[in-house]
């Protein structure tokens, strides 16, 4: 435990005099640097939580949770309205997929091509905006949905006639030819992923199935759950309820996309701790400093009979209180930054008139944010910690020194 005296010592040394100029200055600079150390690890870590909550979004948003290749449609589809896979499902649909060549005058465009039935597209997130009374037809045979980019990349509008190709041959009296035919386009949807509006595009199953040759009994059925967050658990659950059939999730399909995401998550916090820990080295030199200061003053402690073990803690507890003192103003720092960082970046927008973290670019319409309290506190640890390890060496310095030789130097 430490002792009233000590704490008074401890906090009489961190009022450093006029003449102190240079440990006051150390001692500044150490605090800063923890202080924003700290504060910038907060926010790149809010701001890539936030990136990847947002992109997991997305993906569920647009995508299915759970995909079961399925061998018999039927028998399978009695199995998910069954009452113990039920509890986990919001909707289930129908569904089979192939790759084709899209032709429009002289541009050609590699596409995948998603089939559903026409009640089933209604249950598909990217489509709950539409009026289904106004536009019942659009899902029509026939009909083609593509996204806003691959129109705009293709000049492309609602009413224009496309011609589908499918790598799929069919005899003609010229020979095997690519299988073609002509759709109509009759929505163009936009689902905020550049990748995703450029390489993907809807028709009816059949109208698929026909141009892809498929047999309608083999056919995926692809589930979009209550919970899509709880992925693995969920697949578990169906995995034994669906013995023999392939399953996947979302996860496994972008499993290598979070996997970098991670990485590079780790790679940041690494890098960004290095300059809490260089700054928390500066707390060696300010003690140093200070312990040959105050050297007249340790040995007149231990000639009135104050501990070795005294002197540690006191100086120890310098250290530990610039420490903890620069960790929870970055804390502060880095929370307000975080919370509020959409609207400081609009006003540097303004102020300097640039474009900072343009939706072109980065997909998103606002910088995101997500504040994770195991972080924060992971971080503070990890600050308080550099800082009272560093202060344990010249805190042992100054409990070393010998009363006489310090008094006779003075």
């Amino acid at each position: 435990m430490i002792s009233q005296l000590e704490k008074k010592i401890a906090l009489r040394y961190l009022k450093t005099r006029k003449k102190d100029g240079f440990l006051n200055v150390i001692s500044i600079f150490s605090f800063i640097g923890i202080s924003l150390g700290v504060a910038v690890l907060i926010i790149v870590m809010s701001v890539m939580n936030g990136f990847r909550s947002e992109l997991v979004n997305k993906i569920v948003g647009f995508n299915s949770h759970i995909i079961i290749q399925s061998d018999n449609i039927k028998k399978d589809l009695a199995l998910v309205n069954s009452s113990s896979s039920k509890l986990l499902i919001k909707n289930a649909v129908q569904a089979n997929n192939g790759e084709a060549v899209l032709i429009n005058k002289n541009f050609t465009k590699g596409l995948s091509l998603r089939g559903y039935n026409k009640d089933d597209f209604k249950k598909l997130e990217i489509f709950k905006k539409i009026n289904f009374d106004e536009n019942n037809d659009i899902f029509n045979k026939k009909k083609i949905l593509i996204g806003k980019e691959l129109s705009f990349d293709l000049n492309l509008n609602i009413g224009d006639s496309v011609l589908l190709m499918s790598p799929v041959g069919e005899e003609t009296i010229i020979g095997n030819l690519p299988k073609q035919e002509k759709f109509i386009i009759s929505y163009i949807f936009d689902s905020g992923l550049i990748e995703f509006d450029q390489n993907v595009a809807f028709i009816n199953i059949e109208s698929l199935e026909n141009l892809m040759n498929l047999n309608s009994l083999n056919r995926n059925i692809e589930i979009y759950l209550k919970n899509p967050i709880d992925i693995e658990n969920a697949k578990n659950k169906f995995i034994k309820i669906f013995n023999n059939n392939f399953i996947y999730t979302w996860a496994d399909l972008n499993r290598s996309l979070f996997s970098a995401l991670k990485v590079e998550r780790n790679v940041m916090f690494i890098i960004l701790s290095l300059i809490i820990i260089v700054a928390a080295f500066n707390i060696i030199s300010g003690l140093t400093i200070l312990v040959k200061n105050k050297t007249k003053e340790i040995a007149i402690l231990k000639s009135i009979g104050v501990l070795n073990k005294s002197i540690t803690k006191i100086f120890f507890l310098v250290g530990f209180i610039i420490g903890t003192a620069a960790t929870a103003i970055g804390i502060i720092i880095g929370v307000l930054f975080s919370v509020y960082i959409e609207n400081i970046r609009i006003f540097l927008s303004q102020i300097f008139n640039i474009s900072l973290f343009p939706e072109e670019i980065y997909f998103l319409s606002k910088m995101p944010s997500e504040i994770n309290v195991k972080s924060v506190i992971l971080i503070s640890i990890c600050s308080v910690l550099a800082t009272t390890i560093v202060s344990i060496f010249p805190a042992k310095k100054a409990s070393q020194l010998d009363p006489i030789k310090a008094l006779k130097y003075e």
